[in-house]
């Protein structure tokens, strides 16, 4: 016996050709000695594609939302993988601006059963108590409109019924509030609770009447505000047409063949006339000051025209003995030496008042003195002031 292990172990007896022996006893020999170890690692790789595919599946229905979008009050059911608010807006193709309300916000994440409504901006140009404004709602009609602008209604005036819907282009708008308006007519305080558009319009609803030319303490076309007080001033008046000089203008022109100091008159000057139309009118009993109307000019003035002397006069009286003196004695006082005008001022040949004749030299009155010193003394005058003394007559020292 030996003592070699192997020499105990025997080689399996081989099959027999009656026992399929051969080609396929061979197969069936190889794969029963394949090891455990190799079978796992030719598995592995289906399992983990069946696994991968399991997993997906999964992640795709856990990523799918179901989510209640209403937009512009109409609500409907839709699925969705976007993320948040934003993304499912633009997913379904909604655009919103500035004036448009979105809630939630449109950065809000998503989950599934949320609701997402929109509600468009709608623009109102709205009059509120006269005063206009420009502003922006999300309500479907008037109503909600003005609950949403937070506008008083209740017995207010609208120009348009509460439930008139408010398409996306908007509308216009006119509210009146109701206001306490007080008048004051005749005495005594009317107040009333109007919505009226204009303050005629809310004295009429007070029961005050105008007349004639009554009118009111500010426009009646004006807004009637909350509290205020207007008064009716009660007015009868006249007119009365009154006339008036308009002063003439004197033009003075030079002119050298008279005497420096001379002045002609070588056309009079007259006034012109103007009608004046005066209001006079009476407020409440009480009488004002009358008011300038109108003016209408019945005349106009005409221009008085004057020749001013610039002659050198003589230096002594016999350098002015070539004056016609007669004639201007003629004019002054018909040639009466003893001649007193009707005041008693002025007498003698050339009409001198009592200074000036004494000025002159002469002694008592010129209408008792010789004409020779009237003549002389008339010489003296005219060497100081030509011929301004006789302002009527002085021309006639040329003719």
């Amino acid at each position: 016996m030996s003592s070699n292990p192997r020499s105990k172990t025997r080689a399996a007896p081989g099959p027999s050709p009656a026992q399929g022996g051969g080609r396929g006893a061979r197969r069936h020999r190889a794969r029963a000695a394949e090891r455990p170890d190799s079978v796992v690692r030719r598995l592995l790789p289906q399992a983990l594609v069946v696994a991968f595919l399991a997993g997906g599946t999964t992640a795709f229905v856990a990523e799918d939302r179901a989510i209640r979008l209403s937009v512009d009050g109409r609500p409907r059911v839709l699925h969705t993988f976007a993320d948040d608010v934003n993304a499912l807006l633009a997913e379904e193709g909604v655009r919103v601006g500035e004036h448009d309300l979105v809630a939630p916000s449109p950065d809000t994440p998503l989950a599934g059963g949320d609701a997402i409504a929109v509600r468009y901006g709608r623009p109102v140009r709205l009059t509120l108590d006269g005063r206009r404004h420009e502003v922006w709602t999300t309500a479907h009609t008037v109503d909600g409109a003005l609950r949403e602008l937070g506008v008083r209604a209740e017995g207010a005036y609208l120009s348009a019924s509460r439930s008139q819907s408010i398409g996306r282009a908007g509308l216009a708008l006119d509210v009146r509030t109701e206001r306490e308006f007080t008048i004051m007519a005749d005495g005594r305080a009317r107040t009333v609770r109007t919505n009226a558009a204009t303050v005629a319009e809310a004295v009429r609803e007070a029961g005050v009447t105008l007349r004639g030319q009554d009118v009111l303490s500010v426009p009646g076309d004006s807004f009637p505000r909350d509290g205020q007080t207007v008064t009716v001033l009660r007015v009868s008046g006249s007119r009365e047409v009154r006339e008036e000089p308009i002063p003439f203008r004197v033009e003075r022109t030079y002119d050298p063949t008279l005497a420096r100091g001379t002045e002609v008159v070588a056309r009079p000057g007259r006034p012109g006339l103007r009608r004046i139309t005066y209001l006079l009118r009476t407020v409440n009993g009480v009488r004002e000051r009358p008011r300038r109307e109108g003016t209408e000019v019945v005349r106009r003035p005409r221009e008085q025209v004057v020749r001013v002397g610039t002659k050198a006069l003589p230096r002594t009286p016999e350098g002015v003995d070539g004056l016609n003196w007669h004639g201007l004695a003629v004019c002054e006082s018909g040639g009466d030496p003893h001649a007193v005008d009707a005041s008693g001022t002025y007498g003698g040949l050339y009409q001198f008042d009592t200074h000036t004749w004494h000025a002159l030299g002469g002694s008592g009155t010129p209408q008792d003195a010789p004409e020779s010193e009237q003549t002389y003394r008339a010489k003296k005058l005219y060497l100081r002031r030509g011929e301004s003394p006789w302002p009527h007559c002085g021309e006639r020292l040329h003719g």
